[in-house]
């Protein structure tokens, strides 16, 4: 069964996971991938899927998203990052409900992620609701270069999951928080905010207690623990970052 939904992809070197995420949405009539040149075989594994797939410079996250949409052929658009998939349950969902969608509400999914050998339910990492289904002549992605979400006056909720795996491995965590951090810092900088000395000592801390004890991470084991650790330096690489930037811009003055 063939539903008048664009399913939007954006992707870079994903030939691991973007098999699994396109065969994931069979319903979907229309199929759009925007690549920025990839060097491995993403663009031949999408086509050979059936996908339409265009290369982009690299723009951004929310205007890379929202120029990918331009592309679709439905105005119905269902966007996911390469390293997600619908869980069956989401499919059998979507198609049950697709008939009674209003065009000016948009629909949050709940996420579920693998990683460090199991679906992590606690730490803030689920339900992650994620608004990934809207009508575009009412919705559209915002212009963020980081965080980029679909703003919605109305909003309603799918029960089943979008299922993330959301790193390779430990290693491929470490990098992924170096370079969001980056861009957090960089943002930070863009919109004039200044460092806090006591930003940098206080919030790591803070953010560790939220993910472990507030949020109950300690209820994923191990895995729990590590993934809070790797939050708290996170935000203390964001913030060390945002002092680094206004020291650089010190000394060229």
């Amino acid at each position: 069964m063939k539903l008048p939904i664009s399913l939007v992809v954006i992707t870079l070197n994903e030939e691991k996971n973007i098999a699994r995420c396109l065969q994931s949405v069979p319903f979907a009539s229309d199929v759009v991938v925007v690549d920025s040149f990839s060097t491995d075989r993403t663009v031949q594994i999408a086509e050979s899927l059936g996908s339409r797939v265009f290369v982009e410079k690299w723009k951004g996250y929310g205007p890379q998203k929202a120029f990918a949409v331009q592309l679709a052929k439905h105005d119905w658009i269902l966007s996911l990052d390469a390293d997600e998939a619908l869980s069956s349950e989401l499919q059998q969902e979507i198609i049950n409900r697709f008939t009674s969608l209003q065009e000016s509400v948009g629909y949050e999914i709940p996420r579920k992620s693998w990683h460090l050998g199991r679906w992590i339910c606690y730490g803030g990492w689920f339900p992650d609701y994620q608004l990934r289904l809207f009508n575009r002549k009412h919705l559209s992605w915002s212009n963020d270069k980081l965080h980029e979400k679909v703003n919605a006056e109305h909003k309603q909720r799918f029960q089943a999951p979008i299922l993330h795996w959301v790193f390779e491995n430990l290693s491929d965590q470490v990098l992924t928080n170096d370079k969001y951090s980056s861009l957090g810092a960089q943002t930070l900088k863009s919109t004039g905010k200044k460092f806090s000395l006591f930003k940098l000592l206080l919030k790591p801390w803070t953010k560790f207690i939220e993910c472990y004890f507030i949020k109950r991470g300690f209820l994923d084991g191990l895995p729990g623990f590590i993934i809070a650790v790797g939050a708290a330096y996170s935000v203390f690489l964001r913030q060390a970052k945002h002092w680094e930037l206004e020291l650089k811009q010190g000394g060229q003055k």
